[in-house]
């Protein structure tokens, strides 16, 4: 269970730094779309890509000056991490019953 756990973990966080890249060139290539696909990064944040989301908007500068995306993914990101803790520490014991 844990090796599925990670692998799910890395494979949501991949998927979101592929997300905001995507959407950093849609933009680049038609700059009316700014917000088209926030809410796709949103739901991959709450799936568990949200560290991914916030490392990856620093590295390529894109969405820094959006305070909801600035303000909800450490928030969001700090929400994944303490469940990942949380499913560690219990040995994933909730899954199994």
């Amino acid at each position: 269970m844990y090796i599925i756990f990670t692998v799910y973990i890395i494979a949501v966080n991949f998927y979101s730094v592929m997300l905001l890249v995507a959407q950093k060139n849609q933009y680049l290539d038609d700059e009316s779309k700014l917000n088209a696909g926030d809410g796709k990064l949103l739901l991959a944040a709450l799936l568990g890509g949200a560290v991914g989301i916030y490392a990856a908007m620093f590295v390529t500068r894109f969405k820094l000056k959006n305070m909801l995306f600035m303000i909800l993914m450490p928030v969001i990101g700090a929400l994944n991490i303490w469940f990942i803790v949380i499913a560690y520490r219990s040995g994933f014991a909730f899954a199994a019953a």
